[in-house]
């Protein structure tokens, strides 16, 4: 996922350029007879003599955090700041700064008009990409506080907020949606995993199943692991017999959602499931051609012609 030109040109550019070493003035020296003091003139015009000229004063912490509380406040962004830090000035005079959060994401912020946060784990996913692309690639400014190397701990935490209360095995970026919103997936030990994103009403989740029936393949979620939860979505059911050893998400209706299973020595079937996601209809796939267009993963014979 690429971030907006705008920020990674900045970016690129505090990369190459720091504040911190740069002096009050750019300086450039004329010939001087050597029994006179050393005349340096600054960019203002003025000439001076026998004076060397000041350095910037680098800021203090406590006026690093002050200002990107400040840009943090004109953003909404609701991090609690734990630690800033100045990474340097571009030549168009932006400032960035690499701010930690007690909890979530770091950010690195920068000091445009209207100024700008974006998430460490956003950087650092463009960056994973760009490298995926050219191992010598140049991918600009990243997160390096120790704090931001918390990417785990921020993708467990948004799964369950997100109401996944599974044993996570794998998590990351996915993308992004049509509005902006960034979407993570998150892979569970032996069972389904999910895309979710967050809105301003909270956050949406979508299964792998589902995904998978649109052409989205999640890279955390393998089709043992969604055998193996269609298998247990089984349990007490006239179903429980089937060994899965194949799961196809069907769709939805007013009725249920229906998913197809192969079983193994069995014939296949397709399962109805209620809301709360208890099986209401069982359906064998040599009798479910009018479900949803009938069994995808099952073969079975056509029907014998009549006898004469």
């Amino acid at each position: 996922m690429a971030l907006y030109p705008r920020i990674m040109a900045v970016l690129a550019a505090v990369a190459l350029t720091s504040t911190m070493a740069a002096p009050a003035f750019a300086q450039r020296t004329s010939p001087q007879d050597p029994n006179q003091p050393e005349v340096h003139e600054g960019s203002t015009g003025r000439t001076s003599r026998g004076r060397q000229p000041r350095a910037a004063r680098a800021p203090s912490d406590a006026e690093v955090r002050a200002t990107v509380q400040g840009y943090l406040t004109t953003l909404g962004n609701t991090c609690q700041l734990t630690e800033a830090k100045l990474l340097g000035q571009a030549p168009d005079k932006t400032s960035a700064y690499e701010v930690a959060c007690a909890t979530g994401p770091g950010y690195i912020v920068l000091s445009t008009t209207p100024p700008q946060a974006t998430d460490c784990l956003v950087l650092a996913n463009s960056a994973a990409n760009a490298r995926a692309r050219d191992p010598q690639a140049d991918v600009g400014t990243v997160c390096a506080m120790p704090a931001n190397d918390n990417g785990p701990a921020v993708f467990e935490a948004y799964a369950r907020e997100a109401g996944m209360d599974c044993v996570i095995d794998g998590a990351g970026i996915a993308g992004a949606a049509a509005d902006g919103a960034i979407v993570y997936e998150i892979g569970c030990t032996n069972a389904d995993g999910a895309r979710i994103q967050k809105s301003a009403s909270g956050w949406t989740r979508s299964s792998c199943f589902e995904l998978a029936s649109i052409n989205a393949a999640c890279k955390f979620t393998t089709p043992a692991e969604q055998a193996a939860t269609l298998k247990s979505w089984l349990t007490g059911s006239e179903a429980a017999a089937c060994d899965v050893q194949q799961a196809r998400f069907m769709g939805q209706n007013a009725n249920g959602v229906f998913y197809e299973a192969t079983c193994a020595g069995a014939d296949g079937v397709i399962v109805r499931f209620n809301a709360e996601k208890a099986v209401a209809q069982v359906y064998p796939c040599a009798t479910a051609q009018q479900i949803g267009g009938g069994c995808k993963l099952t073969t079975t014979p056509p029907a014998a012609a009549p006898q004469a």
